[in-house]
């Protein structure tokens, strides 16, 4: 049993996330970890000994998972046996996971040194509504992309996937769909707008490229391991990437938004946006962050708009807050909810919209 109550929690709390995410495998892999995983071994001492005010913050129990989830996607036999699509016992499933402890060590204690990375690309149906309004109301104006927190951009191309809300579906201007996202939705449905996108950037600290074998596995290897739509989803949206050359810029996001912010984009709209990645933004880089936005938009005319959109965690409800601000006037919208994964769309658009 992990012996520090705050770590402990910190499984059990991940455990509760992904039944509720729809994981029943990996909720009972954070369970089992939490009640087996004992201060004996390199990988206990390495979990034990984590900062216990860290351990949620640092997704810990992601972590473990997204490591030995590594392991059976390399075909690690003992992890092979008792991962999805198999159906074994509570004993035989950690029997793997401490064979796999003890035999692969050294790759589980790297690999937890890093953060998970989750790019999840059904947040796009949370996205899209929102650049189709901002479209409508300027006119169809082509849009500037800059993202931040972009992992391998897959969020980037969310103009290039098919989406169905309700029975309404929206296809990308080529007609030429991946795959398409279908939500349950609640509220308006977004306006058909015609969509252009003239430029995309995306910066993170530890960019994974969509050519890069080893990347796409370490993302591959955080997606969870019974939720094959997902990991189709993303094997798809790689492979979209890998074609259109898409590449993510290695850098600080406050040093970055700087930089894109400096240069005036006339005749179109520059459009900043983020999912779930504000947060994990120390205080004061929030702080900057939020007064070069301001800044910039103090500066948006008609000629070139300035537009702020954000999905992320807050107090008000189930799911991530969808908050989007338009300059030249200023003016911010809560335009919506969605589930941290997008399976839901509860969208309310702008006033002037519905």
């Amino acid at each position: 049993m992990v012996a520090d109550v705050a770590i402990r929690t910190a499984f059990e709390r991940q455990a509760d996330a992904c039944e509720t995410l729809g994981s029943p495998f990996n909720a009972r892999l954070c369970r089992l970890a939490a009640d087996r995983l004992d201060g004996t071994g390199e990988i206990a001492a390495l979990v034990s000994g984590w900062p216990p005010e860290r351990a949620v913050a640092d997704a810990l129990a992601l972590r473990f998972c997204g490591a030995l989830h590594a392991l059976k996607r390399q075909g690690y036999r003992p992890l092979v046996d008792c991962y999805p699509p198999h159906r074994v016992s509570d004993d035989a499933l950690w029997q793997g996971a401490e064979q796999a402890m003890a035999e692969k060590a050294d790759f589980i204690a790297t690999r937890m040194q890093s953060a998970p990375q989750t790019n999840e690309v059904r947040r796009s149906a949370a996205l899209f509504p929102a650049f189709a309004l901002i479209a409508e109301r300027f006119g169809g104006m082509p849009l500037v992309l800059s993202e931040i927190g972009a992992s391998a951009g897959l969020n980037l191309m969310w103009d290039c996937y098919g989406y169905r809300f309700d029975n309404a579906l929206y296809q990308p201007q080529n007609g030429d769909a991946p795959f398409v996202i279908a939500p349950d939705w609640t509220g308006p449905l977004p306006p058909q707008a015609e969509i252009a996108v003239s430029e995309r950037a995306g910066c993170d600290l530890n960019p994974l490229e969509a050519d890069s074998a080893d990347d796409c596995e370490r993302l591959l290897s955080y997606v969870w391991p019974d939720q094959a739509d997902r990991l189709e989803r993303t094997e798809k949206a790689l492979a979209l990437a890998r074609q259109n050359r898409l590449h993510i810029d290695r850098a600080d996001a406050v040093d970055w938004l700087a930089h894109r912010l400096a240069t005036r984009h006339d005749g179109k709209v520059h459009v900043i946006y983020h999912t779930i990645a504000w947060q994990y933004l120390p205080d004061n880089a929030q702080k900057r962050g939020l007064q070069l936005i301001a800044e910039a938009g103090a500066r948006a005319d008609r000629q070139a708009p300035l537009c702020h959109l954000a999905m992320e965690a807050d107090d008000e409800g189930p799911g991530a807050g969808l908050s989007l601000t338009i300059w030249p006037t200023g003016e911010t919208h809560s335009v919506g909810r969605a589930d941290f994964h997008g399976r839901w769309v509860d969208w309310r658009g702008l006033p002037s919209a519905q």
